[in-house]
């Protein structure tokens, strides 16, 4: 059977919504973050060194790294489904999304992260600096980024509704963390197209179970 080593508030949620879509049997293993730090726990190390999540468990196999977990599971366990047929436009749009999920998209997420909890960190005479030069960082150069990659999630969902073609994809399921953190911290509630768009997967049946075994989530709205 297959294990998800699964953190809470974390990107590996979308491994669990992945397999209930398909319908596949899986165990999950729960860490919880350091209240302090919010990092996950060392224990993570005996499963991968980097102790991450999501990793998963098969057979002896392990997978990190969310994109490649989720090219195993459809792979191995998808039947053709959550994927378009090999050779069209629409599966070279799926395999654009999969890599740009966890690349292009998070960078500017990471940095606004960064720099927003970088002033709470900082000693009490050093914070108003800090806070200031991190004010700075973010309206000079990581807000038009980040505002330039939701304009562009915006316009791509407005063609047919969803990322990978004009039905539901495991292109979706990867693209809901970028979307889900850009509106709890980059503003992107504001574009109607990407609010429908998490609304739709929000209402999904194996969203809210993968939600309801996945534990507290932050992004679910």
């Amino acid at each position: 059977m297959i294990k998800v080593h699964h953190l809470e508030h974390s990107r590996s949620q979308r491994i669990l919504w992945l397999l209930e879509e398909l319908g596949i049997e899986y165990e999950i293993v729960h860490y919880k973050r350091d209240p302090k730090t919010m990092l996950a726990p060392d224990s993570l190390r005996a499963i991968h060194p980097l102790g991450k999540s999501p990793v998963l468990e098969e057979n002896g196999v392990i997978v990190a790294e969310t994109g490649a977990i989720i090219d195993y599971i459809i792979e191995t366990h998808g039947g053709g489904r959550l994927k378009p047929a090999a050779g069209t436009p629409e599966a070279r749009a799926w395999t654009y999304w999969m890599h740009y999920a966890e690349g292009s998209a998070m960078t500017p997420l990471l940095m606004k992260l960064v720099f927003q909890r970088l002033p709470e960190n900082a000693g009490m005479l050093m914070r108003p600096l800090v806070k200031a030069v991190a004010s700075k960082a973010q309206a000079a150069f990581v807000d038009p980024r980040l505002k330039e990659h939701i304009e562009y999630w915006d316009s791509s969902l407005a063609q047919t509704g969803w990322f990978a073609g004009d039905t539901f994809s495991a292109a979706d399921i990867i693209m809901s963390f970028p979307l889900e953190a850009a509106v709890s911290r980059g503003g992107a509630g504001a574009y109607k197209t990407i609010t429908e768009f998490l609304a739709r997967i929000h209402a999904r049946p194996a969203y809210k179970t993968a939600l309801s075994k996945g534990g507290p989530y932050a992004y679910a709205d």
